[in-house]
């Protein structure tokens, strides 16, 4: 029996990489409480570090810390959600690991942007001039203002929140509460030239953020193709033609799969496109989990593997926040079936996580009627090739040392489900 704060069945359930709604509830609260505990060592850092910081510094994070507080007192779960954005994570992580200096005081800032959408999302009416000396006020999951004089004045009334650059240079009207607009919508909204809203993908809630500067990988830390496209180079139409198409072919073949890629992804983070003839890549940022960073895959059916394949890295990363899997300190590396690379166990483990979902996927594609026999052919291959290797990872990671007794119930778990795979399509269920 797991020690894990998680109910048998739950955990279970997780590790078979099936979903359920009590899984997916269990692994936002996890996500939740990690990115409150992060919110909370910021603010014990600059409180014991305030004689540190300049006086400007030290007050518009007060202000801004305020305005959180107010927003959340109005409506806790909307400012929640805006808190639980996966670039909020990402930003947070940041701020923590800057050094103390000017470093530390522009990701303090940053605060303000964060507070402003809570504002905006809670229907909080307030008032309030806020720095933002980036020049860039970034509301996560909403959109982002350009403010060239560097600070900002807040207007909320009864019906919506006017945002304007102290310069008069740029505003934004949002209305209360913002929300997350529908299909492609920005909202309301009504702004000048330095605007730019998210915009959200077809039938769900997800959005294709190419805006937030938090979506990237720290510099230095991913190699170059994982590189964030900008805006006029993500292909609107394309991208919501891919996706329209790739969650009606989830939804015919899985529909609780489908269901969970709408509901673990906040946001999909377009990559600049793989060169002529390179297979496309994706990633999930450990501090930003539920965004998928993606190139635009050629097919739908490509994409609906890809969405499968980075809900899971985000489903293991909320889990490992919880119960850390794998021991600290492994110095090992392994060979696995889909890298040429070695990788560590907590690598290794993230694959064949991931691998074990697509498995289970291309299992139900070639023996179901719902896919079209293109991919069905393409199933029947890929399953029998990634069933195999995604066995020899199970095995390579049960012989290892590497697992906490957790992660080793946890992998367990995994190898019962893998070994059901591929008897009927019954068994499959």
């Amino acid at each position: 029996m797991t020690s894990a704060p998680i109910p048998a069945d739950v955990f279970t359930a997780i590790a078979g990489t099936r979903p359920t709604p009590r899984g997916t509830a269990t692994l936002r609260a996890a996500v939740h409480a990690r990115r409150m505990l992060l919110l909370k060592s910021l603010l014990v850092r600059a409180d014991r570090q305030r004689h540190l910081l300049g006086p400007a510094a030290s007050r518009d994070f007060e202000r801004a810390w305020a305005l959180l507080a107010a927003a959340e007192r109005t409506a806790p779960a909307a400012v929640h959600d805006v808190l639980d954005y996966p670039m909020t994570g990402a930003w947070l992580a940041a701020a923590l690991a800057a050094p103390q200096g000017a470093a530390f005081e522009r990701q303090l800032a940053q605060l303000a942007g964060v507070a402003v959408a809570a504002a905006v999302r809670a229907g909080h009416p307030a008032t309030a001039d806020l720095a933002v000396p980036t020049g860039l006020l970034v509301l996560p999951g909403l959109g982002v203002l350009r403010c060239p004089s560097g600070r900002v004045r807040l207007d909320g009334g009864p019906d919506g929140t006017r945002i304007e650059d102290r310069g008069g240079h740029t505003a934004v009207v949002l209305p209360h509460p913002a929300g997350r607009p529908g299909s492609g919508a920005s909202g309301r909204a009504a702004g000048g030239a330095g605007w730019s809203a998210l915009r959200t993908l077809p039938g769900g809630t997800v959005s294709l953020d190419d805006l937030d500067p938090y979506r990237a990988p720290p510099p230095g830390t991913a190699p170059e193709t994982l590189r964030t496209a900008e805006r006029p180079d993500c292909p609107w139409e394309t991208w919501t033609g891919r996706w329209r198409r790739a969650r009606e072919l989830l939804t015919a073949v899985d529909g609780r799969r489908a269901a969970e890629t709408g509901a673990v992804l906040r946001a999909v983070v377009p990559l600049s496109a793989a060169g002529t003839g390179a297979t496309p890549v994706g990633a999930t940022l450990r501090s930003a989990p539920g965004a998928a960073l993606l190139q635009l895959p050629g097919t739908a059916r490509e994409l609906a593997e890809s969405l499968v394949h980075e809900t899971h890295h985000t489903k293991l990363a909320a889990l490992d926040e919880l119960v850390p899997l794998c021991g600290p300190g492994g110095s090992a590396v392994h060979r696995v079936g889909w890298r040429p690379d070695p990788r560590p166990a907590p690598a290794v483990l993230q694959g064949a996580y991931a691998h074990l979902a697509l498995t289970d996927l291309w299992s139900r594609v070639r023996a179901g009627a719902g896919a079209a026999p293109a991919w069905r052919r393409r199933a029947g291959e890929r399953f029998e090739l990634f069933r195999e290797e995604v066995g020899q990872a199970l095995s390579l990671l049960l012989e290892s040392d590497e697992l906490t007794p957790a992660g080793r119930e946890f992998v367990q778990g995994m190898r019962r489900h893998h070994a059901g795979l591929g008897m009927t399509a019954k068994n499959a269920l």
